[in-house]
């Protein structure tokens, strides 16, 4: 296209958007005169827009002067007030609850080893039977121990009859060799009882009631008094064993209930109390340890399983927050606080921020409301409304 057929384009363009710039648009006449252009001019072109500029100007100036009044009397105005949304304080707790992992053990649990050495004869349980205090679990053989009981009970027999003949003859015989029969009856009273402990001794009993693990030894093994034979688990009610932060040192006591879950029973609670309480700290990792005690009636746990303990505390309280109200600047942290359509900025610690809240140490109580939108506008002693009040045409108040 040529020149200046694109010239005469641009030229009819610009002249139709003016033309609908003067005829609809408000106070373009106006704009006009503040851009120099004669009245004369102005008021050809634009005559209907000026003339209702001018009917309208009486009108909006008195309704200005009116709204600037109730402004002023009004300390800015209900829509000069920053609209902002508020959460209220609650009150939070911290350190009100401890998570550990600990290990569980039998109440009892014993490792049964033979009183004397030898072979094993006979085996009288299997794994898993429950056995009670006193109940043979092995034997071992015993021939020798047998023999030397024997002899003993001779030996017995003998001293009783020379004892007693010599009672009967006292008055042939010194009181010595009386005396002397005597001490021979006991002493061999004495043998024969040393004799029947050795035989005794061959039997490995149970020194608990309780359940037999797996059984290592077999018949025809020999054994001495450092080789367990089985072990015997009590488990009417498990030990578990954890450790605690030292912050909780003062805190936890013994009889404190406690809530155990085994890996092995997901979702399963186990109810209990506090058995023991160390007495010290370890000094490498600054944690006390804590011994719980869990009734196991229905015989569903087991020594050596895992748990995850936990306990619960009156705690420390503090003022809880929404996390996204909490500002900062060069002193530190602060929230803004709401109080008769006021903003305030109050300042606060953060003592413990969780995925919800946050808690602070500050001067607020329970109900206080705290700016959490439109935190970028408010300034001190501001004026605020707060999204959710009623406002004067009785509506309600949305950002």
């Amino acid at each position: 296209m040529a020149f200046w057929k694109q010239f005469v384009l641009s030229l009819i363009v610009i002249v139709a958007g003016f033309a609908a710039w003067v005829f609809f648009v408000p106070g373009a006449g106006d704009t006009m005169r503040d851009a120099g252009i004669p009245d004369s001019f102005v008021s050809k072109i634009a005559p209907k827009a000026e003339g209702t500029a001018d009917a309208d100007a009486p009108a909006r100036a008195q309704g200005q002067q009116r709204g600037e009044g109730q402004n002023r009397r009004n300390g800015g105005g209900r829509n000069s007030a920053i609209l902002v949304a508020t959460q209220a304080v609650v009150q939070g707790v911290v350190n009100d609850r401890l998570n550990a992992i600990g290990t569980g053990d039998a109440i009892r649990s014993v490792a049964v080893t033979p009183q004397a050495s030898g072979t094993i004869r006979e085996i009288l349980i299997k794994s898993g039977d429950r056995v009670k205090a006193g109940q043979v679990l092995a034997t071992l053989d015993s021939e020798e121990q047998v023999i030397a009981r024997g002899q003993a009970d001779v030996a017995v027999k003998a001293a009783v009859e020379k004892s007693n003949l010599y009672h009967n003859i006292k008055s042939s015989v010194s009181r010595m060799d009386v005396f002397d029969s005597e001490i021979a009856e006991q002493g061999a009273r004495l043998q024969l009882q040393a004799a029947e402990l050795n035989l005794a001794r061959r039997n490995i009993i149970a020194p608990i009631d309780g359940i037999v693990g797996i059984v290592p030894v077999n018949i025809g093994d020999n054994v001495t008094t450092s080789i367990p034979i089985v072990t015997l688990d009590d488990r009417s009610e498990i030990l578990v064993d954890f450790w605690v932060p030292e912050r909780f040192a003062n805190t936890v006591s013994v009889g404190q209930p406690v809530e155990a879950m085994s890996v092995a029973k997901p979702g399963q609670v186990f109810s209990g109390m506090v058995e023991a309480v160390d007495n010290r700290i370890d000094a490498a990792s600054r944690t006390l340890r804590l011994r719980a005690k869990i009734g196991n009636s229905s015989d569903e746990l087991r020594a050596g399983m895992s748990f995850s303990v936990s306990m619960k505390f009156a705690g420390d309280k503090y003022p809880a927050v929404d996390p996204v109200s909490v500002q900062w600047d060069s002193q530190g942290s602060f929230v803004w606080q709401v109080n008769d359509d006021k903003s305030r900025k109050v300042r606060v610690s953060v003592v413990q921020r969780n995925p919800d809240f946050v808690l602070v140490k500050a001067d607020l109580k329970d109900g206080d409301k705290i700016v959490t939108q439109g935190l970028q506008r408010v300034r001190e002693g501001g004026a605020v409304r707060v999204s959710g009040d009623v406002a004067s045409n009785g509506e309600v108040a949305t950002q």
